[in-house]
């Protein structure tokens, strides 16, 4: 990977407990859609004992002009001192990294499967899929216990209704726990539901991003249905 400097643009809260942080686009920084970043703070060649560095997937997309990233806002020594930076702030970032990216044969259609921040690698794929009108069908899984921890929501919706070979299925898993309104799914994303979606689509491959444990769930379930590791890519977030 190689090394780059950047600064912080500023940040947003884009959902409870979850921050986006903007930083500028370093000179000959590119990547793919679905890839990740290392961000650094402080000195690179210091130990690194997990309070210097944390990998994060890129929210924007390869066209945009600036780098995001999002993260649940845990009490961890590296999250603190994230969300401290003042705006202007010089930081590092090592990348780009990971393999989470589109397929290229466009008469099979993807599949993505998203627990809660496990979102921010689709966000990237599928703003760069609208930007690029790709003639193929994609599909989003979207879980979080609550619409008040669903990261990008709104534009994931705005995305179904401008793209027509975009569905977005969206399932919260603890209503009984918001105080927002929700008409769409509930419940957590299973076998009959993954059975339903896979029917209506042409030979699809699958994307899995989230807790470890999620990403373990859905995978089992789909080699259990008859899918091929093959046919399945996967990003676990330890430490989101």
């Amino acid at each position: 990977m190689a090394t780059y400097q950047t600064t912080l643009l500023g940040r947003e809260e884009i959902a409870a407990w979850t921050m986006a942080f903007h930083l500028a686009k370093p000179p000959g920084f590119t990547f793919k859609a679905g890839q990740a970043i290392d961000v650094v703070l402080g000195d690179q060649a210091s130990i690194d004992d997990g309070n210097t560095r944390h990998t994060f997937s890129i929210v924007t997309a390869p066209h945009e002009d600036k780098l995001t990233i999002a993260t649940r806002m845990r009490d961890t020594p590296f999250k603190n001192r994230l969300k401290d930076l003042p705006d202007g702030t010089a930081i590092g970032i090592d990348g780009p990294s990971g393999s989470l990216l589109l397929h290229n044969r466009h008469e099979r259609a993807a599949v993505m499967i998203a627990g809660g921040i496990g979102i921010t690698p689709f966000v990237s794929i599928l703003r760069q899929a609208a930007s690029d009108s790709l003639p193929r069908q994609l599909v989003l899984l979207y879980s979080n216990h609550r619409p008040e921890d669903a990261a990008y929501l709104a534009e994931l919706q705005a995305l179904e209704r401008s793209n027509t070979h975009f569905r977005l299925i969206a399932t919260m898993t603890r209503m009984g726990n918001s105080s927002v309104p929700w008409a769409g799914a509930t419940g957590a994303i299973d076998a009959k539901l993954l059975a339903q979606i896979s029917t209506e689509l042409a030979a699809p491959i699958y994307y899995l991003a989230g807790p470890p444990a999620m990403v373990a769930a859905m995978r089992q379930t789909l080699n259990d249905a008859g899918v091929d590791d093959d046919d399945l890519r996967s990003e676990e977030f330890y430490g989101y």
